[in-house]
Formats: C-alpha cells, sequence, structure tokens
C-alpha cells in the first residue's frame, strides 16, 4: 500500500496579496487611515479585483482595514481607546501565555526571547528601527509560540497585527522609546530565566503600560 503523500500547493493568489498589504500595514509602507482603492493597489501589485477583494476582506477580518460602504477601504486609524484596550487585552494574553511557558517550555522561551533581543541589540546598534520593532514583535510572540493552548494563541492572533503596527507607526520614530523598551525586555528574560514568576509580571505590565501611553501620546502628536 501506498502511504500518503503531501506536497506543498502554491499559495492563492489572494493570500500572496493579503500577506504582502498585511506586511506594509505593520511595517508602516503604508499610513494610518490611507485609502486603499482596489484598481490601484491591484494595479500596483499586478493583480485583478477578485484576489484583491478577498485580500482586504480577510485584513479587515483581522482589523488591520476597515471596509466603508460607497467610500471605500482605508488603513485602520487607531483611537485612544483601541489603543488602552488592546493593551489591556495583551497584557491579559500575554501574562497568561507566559507563565504557561514557564511550566511547559522554559528552554524553548528562553531560547527565543534571547535570539529576539540579540536581534534587537543589532538593529538598535545599527541605527534600524523598523528591524528592532519586527524584532520585538518576534520577542513577544514567542510566549504565545510555546504556550501550548491554541485557543491562547488564536485569540493573540486577532490582535498581533494591529500590535505589531501600533509598534511600527508609533514607537519608530521616537528612538527613545526603543531605548527604554530594550533594557525592559532583558529584565523580563532574567526574570524568566530565575523563574521569578512575581516580579516577571510586574516587568510585563510596566512594558506594556508604557508603551500604551507612549502610543497614545504619539497618536495624539500624529493628529495635531
Amino acid at each position: 500500500m501506498i502511504p500518503r503523500l503531501q506536497i506543498e500547493l502554491p499559495k492563492a493568489l489572494s493570500t500572496i496579496v493579503e500577506e504582502r498589504l498585511r506586511d506594509a500595514i505593520v511595517n508602516a509602507e503604508l499610513s494610518f487611515g490611507q485609502a486603499l482603492s482596489e484598481d490601484a493597489v491591484g494595479l500596483s501589485l499586478g493583480v485583478s479585483r477578485t484576489p484583491m477583494r478577498e485580500a482586504l476582506t480577510r485584513l479587515e477580518q483581522q482589523g488591520l482595514v476597515v471596509i466603508v460602504p460607497k467610500k471605500g477601504t482605508f488603513v485602520f486609524q487607531p483611537t485612544l481607546e483601541d489603543v488602552e484596550q488592546l493593551a489591556s487585552f495583551r497584557l491579559l494574553l500575554e501574562t497568561s501565555a507566559l507563565e504557561r511557558c514557564m511550566e511547559r517550555a522554559p528552554a524553548e522561551t528562553r531560547d527565543d526571547m534571547t535570539s529576539a533581543l540579540e536581534t534587537m541589540r543589532v538593529a538598535r546598534e545599527a541605527g534600524d528601527t523598523k528591524a528592532y520593532a519586527r524584532a520585538d514583535t518576534v520577542f513577544h510572540e514567542s510566549f504565545v509560540n510555546h504556550c501550548g493552548n491554541v485557543h491562547l494563541a488564536n485569540a493573540y492572533r486577532t490582535i498581533s497585527g494591529r500590535v505589531a503596527a501600533l509598534r511600527a507607526h508609533l514607537s519608530v520614530p521616537h528612538s527613545d522609546q526603543q531605548d527604554l523598551s530594550f533594557g525592559e525586555h532583558r529584565s523580563m528574560i532574567e526574570a524568566f530565566e530565575n523563574r521569578d514568576l512575581t516580579l516577571l509580571r510586574q516587568l510585563l505590565s510596566q512594558h506594556i503600560l508604557r508603551a500604551q501611553a507612549a502610543y497614545a501620546d504619539a497618536l495624539v502628536e500624529m493628529q495635531r
């Protein structure tokens, strides 16, 4: 009997478009609130309306674009309330994920955190603020990747794109925030290695709430 053989099928065109637009939003290539005409963006990417429409619909489900009937599609425009609510939900999920990682996969989690911190260090020394922001995202995703709870991971992924976009759009122009961030991440690794859960919760809370305040200030500044 021939065993079941698997092949990797090529990605659908709409999936390729979705991933490219997601990267453009998350990495601040596209601005908050920017209009995304199906014809203009499709022409830029060299695709027709159908895969473009499918991609935008999925991005809307991720909260990265807003589709307004009879007006068009726009990159999401966060409000101060959005920033507060994302930070609150993120803190809840990341704290739970970290606790589970310490119990289930401490070595793997520590290795991924340390690797991300090293990438952040290199980016910081090179003055590459966008690369730093991407590594920052990887650092926090390491908690979810090793928590062993698919439902927690799925819940986190519903906000991960918007959190990464806030980080890239609102912290990248302020290198001083990334200087503070680097020390906070290093302290979190030390607390994790020492299995000091109380300190780790405190550090994570301070980190996320400090980022929330910085994003809010940057958002107000952008709207002036």
